[in-house]
C-alpha cells in the first residue's frame, strides 16, 4: 500500500517540473527564434542534420510562428499530453539526428548537452500530469 505524497514534497516536486518545463521553453525559444532572425542558419541545419535543402525563408517563418505556437502552448501547459509529446518527439529527433557527432565526442562536446534536456523532456511528459505549477487550467 503507498504512503500519500506529503505537501512538502508535492510542493518540490511542482516546481521541479515547472523548472524542467521553463528550462526547456528557453531553448526551444531561441531555436525558434532563429528561424526568424537567421532563416539562412536554419536552412544549413536542416541541410545538415536532417538532409532536407532547398526551403525559402519564408517556410522557415512560417515553421518558426508554428513552433512559437507550440512552444507558447507547451511552456503554458496547454493541452499536455499533445504538446510535451510533441516537444518530446522533437527533441528526440534532434538528439538522434546529431549521432555521428557523437561519435567524435570530444570535438563536439556540446552536442552532449541534447542527452540530459532528452531526460527532462521525457520525465516531464511522464509526469505531466503533475505538472501544474504555473499551468493554464
Amino acid at each position: 500500500m503507498s504512503q500519500p505524497v506529503s505537501a512538502n514534497l508535492q510542493n518540490r516536486l511542482q516546481w521541479s517540473l515547472f523548472s524542467l518545463r521553463l528550462g526547456i521553453f528557453i531553448v526551444f525559444f531561441m531555436w525558434t527564434l532563429d528561424k526568424f532572425i537567421n532563416p539562412a542558419h536554419s536552412a544549413i541545419v536542416m541541410k545538415a542534420f536532417y538532409g532536407i535543402s532547398g526551403a525559402s525563408d519564408t517556410i522557415f517563418y512560417i515553421l518558426g510562428a508554428l513552433q512559437l505556437l507550440l512552444v507558447l502552448a507547451f511552456v503554458t501547459g496547454i493541452k499536455k499530453r499533445l504538446t510535451y509529446g510533441i516537444i518530446l518527439l522533437m527533441h528526440a529527433a534532434s538528439t538522434f539526428s546529431s549521432f555521428p557527432r557523437y561519435i567524435d565526442g570530444f570535438n563536439n562536446l556540446l552536442f552532449f548537452a541534447a542527452w540530459p534536456m532528452l531526460a527532462a523532456c521525457i520525465a516531464l511528459y511522464l509526469l505531466r500530469d503533475a505538472d501544474v505549477k504555473l499551468t493554464v487550467k
